[in-house]
C-alpha cells in the first residue's frame, strides 16, 4: 500500500470527507489542522475504567516486575515494589485485570493461597516455573492498596464451576467453609470484587470452544457465581477475536440476558506473519502501517456494537476491550514466551489514537484494558532487577487522565490524509483528537500530531467566549526514541507555553510525532 503525497494529494482529489464516529475528519493538503468543538452536545461519560490495566503471569508481569518478596533487597512494601506502587499510584490505575491471559484457564486458585504453595510451571507463556506466592489474597491486597476495582478472569478452560463458584465464595462471602478458610489465611473481611470474566479467549488458548458450545458453558458458570453479602458481581462473557463478528451475534442472541458484558480483543499486529517487527527499529511505511492497523479498531467496534444494539437495544450489556495494544518482536536475548518489548514514541501515538476512538463509544464500552501493566507487550513500566522505568505509554494514560469522569465532546476534525484505507487498515489523518468536558463546564482538549516529520498548525474552534487554559507535550526528536535503564528520562512531558487563546479561537504549532493535553483553568 502506498502513502499518499499530501501535495499530490490536494490537487487529484480536492477535499476528502469521511465520517468518524460522532465527529468527522476531513482532508486539507496544507500542514494546517481545524478542530471544531461541539460542547452543547456533549452525552457519554468517559467512565474511569476506560484506562484499566492487565497484569498477567507471562515473564516478569508479576513476579519481578509487582511482586519481589518481603525478604528482597529491592525495596518493597509486603512484597510489592515500592517503585511500581508508587508509579502506579500516580497512573490512577481504575481496574486491572488478572491472573490472564491465557494463563487464566490454567491457573487453579487454591494454589496460591495459604503457607504451603505448590510450584507450578507457566506452559502458556515460556515454561516459567512459579512459585504460586502471588495469589488471591496478593492480588486483591493490591488493588485495595492502589484503590483500584479487581478484574478476575476465571477459569473454564481447564476449571470446573465448582472452581470458580468457590473461589467467588472465598473473596466474597461473609460466612462458610471458604470464608474460614480465608480467615485462617489472614483475612477476616471479605474482599469487594465487582468484575467477573467467566473464561478467557474461549475460542483458543481458553477451551477451543465454538461459540455456541461456550455459551453453554457460560450459563452454568454465571449460574452457580453468585452475589454474597454487599457484593455484587458484574459478569463478562469470554469475547471475541477482533473480526470474529459471529462470535458476538452468538453470545448476544443466546445469552444476551445472563451477561453483564462481553469482550473483544484487538492488537495492533499482523499475526498471519512470524515476526511482528522491532519494537525500536522501523521505517516510515511500517510505522504508517501501525498507525493503521490501531486505527483499525474503530470499525471493528462499530460492528460489533451494531450486533449488540440488534440483541440489546436498551444498552444493558457493556462491551469491554479488555485486551489491546502493540505487539513487537521481543527485545534481544530474551524469553520469547515473556514477551517483553520496548515501547516507543510509536505505541504513545498508537495509544493516543486509540483513546480518541475508544472516547467516542463509551454508551456501549465502559472498560479497556491494555496489554500489560508491567514487563509485557505496551507496558506503562519495564523493570530490571531494582531499576525501573516509565514508558511513553505510561505518560499518554498520565495526560488523558483528565478527561476521566468528563462528557465526551464530539468534535469535526480537518487534516491531511497521510494515508489511505487499505482492508483492515484505516484512513490515517495527520491529526487526531478528543475533547471532553466537566460537570462544572472545564473542557479538556487532547491532539495528536501522527504526522511523522512535519508540524502542523492547529485552530481549535472553541465554540465559545475566550479560555484559558494549561497544557502539557509529550514529544521527542525521534519516533523511536524510548527510555532505557541507562537513560531513563529521554521521553517524558513539559509544559508546553506555544499557543494562544483569541476569543474563541485556541491556536498552537504541534511538532511532528508528538501530543498535546489542554486543560482549562
Amino acid at each position: 500500500m502506498k502513502r499518499i503525497l499530501l501535495a499530490s494529494l490536494a490537487a487529484i482529489v480536492g477535499v476528502l470527507l469521511t465520517s468518524c464516529g460522532s465527529g468527522t475528519s476531513e482532508t486539507t493538503g496544507t500542514n494546517k489542522a481545524t478542530i471544531t468543538i461541539h460542547p452543547d452536545q456533549a452525552a457519554n461519560v468517559i467512565p474511569d475504567e476506560l484506562y484499566g490495566q492487565f497484569a498477567e503471569h507471562l515473564g516478569s508481569g508479576i513476579y519481578g516486575g509487582i511482586w519481589v518478596g518481603k525478604n528482597s533487597p529491592i525495596p518493597n512494601t509486603d512484597g510489592y515494589r515500592n517503585d511500581v506502587l508508587e508509579a502506579l499510584r500516580e497512573l490512577k490505575v481504575p481496574v486491572i485485570r488478572w491472573p490472564g491471559g491465557c494463563f487464566a484457564d490454567y491457573y487453579h486458585w487454591e494454589d496460591g493461597i495459604g503457607d504451603n504453595r505448590p510450584t507450578m510451571v507457566n506452559s502458556s507463556w515460556g515454561g516459567t516455573v512459579e512459585n504460586n506466592s502471588f495469589g488471591t489474597h496478593e492480588f486483591l491486597n493490591l488493588c485495595e492498596m492502589l484503590g483500584c476495582e479487581p478484574y478476575i478472569s476465571g477459569n473454564v478452560g481447564s476449571g470446573s464451576v465448582q472452581e470458580l463458584a468457590n473461589w467467588v465464595l472465598y473473596m466474597t462471602a461473609d460466612g462458610g467453609k471458604w470464608a474460614d478458610l480465608r480467615a485462617k489465611n489472614g483475612r477476616k473481611e471479605p474482599w469487594k470484587v465487582k468484575y467477573l470474566g467467566v473464561g478467557n479467549e474461549s475460542w483458543g488458548c481458553g477451551g477451543q470452544m465454538t461459540p455456541e458450545y461456550y455459551a453453554g458453558e457460560y450459563r452454568r458458570y454465571a449460574e452457580y457465581c453468585r452475589d454474597y453479602g454487599g457484593n455484587h458481581l458484574f459478569k463478562i462473557a469470554s469475547g471475541a477475536s477482533d473480526y470474529d463478528y459471529n462470535w458476538t451475534e452468538v453470545l448476544m442472541s443466546g445469552i444476551g440476558q445472563q451477561m453483564d458484558g462481553v469482550g473483544v480483543h484487538y492488537y495492533s499486529t499482523d499475526f498471519s506473519k512470524p515476526s511482528h517487527g522491532s519494537a525500536t527499529d522501523f521505517d516510515a511505511d511500517f510505522y504508517y502501517w501501525t498507525v493503521a492497523k490501531s486505527m483499525g479498531i474503530e470499525p471493528v467496534i462499530q460492528k460489533h456494537i451494531a450486533i449488540m444494539d440488534k440483541y440489546d437495544p436498551e444498552n444493558h450489556v457493556k462491551l469491554l476491550i479488555d485486551e489491546w495494544g502493540t505487539w513487537w518482536d521481543v527485545e534481544p536475548g530474551t524469553n520469547p514466551g515473556h514477551l517483553f518489548q520496548q515501547n516507543t514514541m510509536r505505541d504513545a501515538v498508537v495509544a493516543a489514537t486509540t483513546f480518541d476512538i475508544f472516547h467516542k463509544y463509551t454508551e456501549r464500552i465502559n472498560m479497556t484494558n491494555i496489554a500489560q501493566m508491567v514487563n509485557v507487550l505496551q507496558a506503562m513500566l519495564l523493570t530490571q532487577d531494582d531499576k525501573m522505568v516509565k514508558t511513553p505509554t505510561y505518560f499518554v494514560y498520565k495526560m488523558y487522565n483528565t478527561h476521566r469522569r468528563n462528557k465526551y465532546v464530539p468534535a469535526d476534525v480537518k487534516s491531511d490524509l497521510l494515508q489511505s484505507a487499505d482492508g483492515k487498515l484505516a484512513d490515517v489523518h495527520a491529526i487526531s483528537s478528543t475533547t471532553s468536558i466537566s460537570d462544572s463546564g472545564k473542557l479538556s482538549i487532547s491532539v495528536t500530531n501522527v504526522n511523522l516529520d512535519n508540524d502542523v498548525d492547529v485552530t481549535v474552534d472553541l465554540g465559545g467566549s475566550g479560555k484559558a487554559f494549561t497544557a502539557e507535550i509529550l514529544t521527542s526528536p525521534d519516533i523511536k526514541d524510548y527510555n532505557s535503564f541507562d537513560v531513563p528520562d529521554k521521553v517524558g512531558t513539559k509544559a508546553f507555553s506555544a499557543f494562544s487563546v483569541d476569543g474563541s479561537s485556541l491556536t498552537f504549532k504541534i511538532p511532528a510525532h508528538s501530543i498535546v493535553t489542554f486543560v482549562e483553568k
